[in-house]
């Protein structure tokens, strides 16, 4: 079993070299002896929630402070090709769900998406708070699936600056019920045109647009397509807005080797 995760300062984290003792103190650390039960002896990581993970073991562990030897530490990567969801707001939680899904499925980052036919609606100071609330969401996330990196909360949009601020950020893909273009082959076809241009590195950005209960209207379509995104299907069934951007992400892991 991997060895539980714990977010620390990451100045700290970033001072910390093999053969150190790292001091975990406040809320992490009280999850970590009150709930998680930890004891000196057990292995146990510590991150920054940037890339950077420091592997060691138990020294103390009292509420308020869990000392850890430190034995190794690691600068984790990014994968080659940046995922981003923008995910309409959706009744229910279920834009929660997405997110939270596709935390643990390897995202870069969720776009909020204030969409015509979204019902929830962030206004104001609601934007903060669920901005805020997002970002616990997908901290919580990346803690149970011993992810490294915290994908990045990105500021809410709605349906007249998304389409401007997603032109020419790479592969856009606009999931649609009445798209005839199947995802894989949308993404196989960049990926060819990247090779037939030399780019080693293939796609280096794909975002992933997943509309409200209500669908993506025809208007906002238009402006994606307009902007250069692609509206694609994944299958022959119409999934939920909390299931369709995770059940992207799948495909495109394998697509691009990224789980082989």
């Amino acid at each position: 079993m991997t060895n539980p995760i714990f977010f620390g300062d990451p100045e700290l984290v970033a001072a910390a070299a093999p053969g150190s003792v790292f001091a975990l103190t406040g809320p992490e650390a009280r999850h970590a002896v009150a709930v998680k039960r930890l004891a000196p002896g057990e292995d146990v990581d510590i991150v920054d929630g940037a890339g950077k993970r420091l592997r060691g073991t138990v020294r103390s562990a009292d509420p308020a402070l869990l000392e850890v030897d430190v034995r190794d530490v690691e600068v984790e990567p990014g994968g080659d090709c940046e995922f981003t969801l923008v995910q309409a707001l959706a009744k229910g939680d279920r834009d929660e769900q997405a997110i939270e899904a596709a935390t643990e499925l390897g995202v870069d980052a969720v776009l909020p998406w204030q969409s015509e036919r979204s019902i929830v609606r962030w206004r104001a100071d609601k934007a903060a708070k669920g901005q805020a609330k997002w970002r616990a969401v997908v901290t919580s996330a990346a803690k149970q699936s011993r992810r490294s990196r915290i994908p990045l909360v990105l500021d809410v949009s709605d349906s007249r600056t998304l389409a401007s601020r997603l032109a020419g950020t790479g592969l856009v893909l606009v999931l649609h019920e009445e798209a005839g273009l199947p995802l894989s082959a949308a993404v196989e076809t960049a990926l060819a045109r990247a090779a037939g241009t030399g780019v080693e590195t293939g796609i280096r950005s794909i975002a992933v647009v997943v509309g409200p209960e209500g669908g993506i209207s025809p208007a906002e379509i238009q402006a994606l397509r307009e902007a250069g995104a692609v509206a694609v299907r994944l299958g022959p069934h119409v999934l939920r807005s909390s299931s369709a951007g995770p059940a992207a992400l799948v495909l495109l892991n394998h697509l691009l080797g990224r789980w082989g």
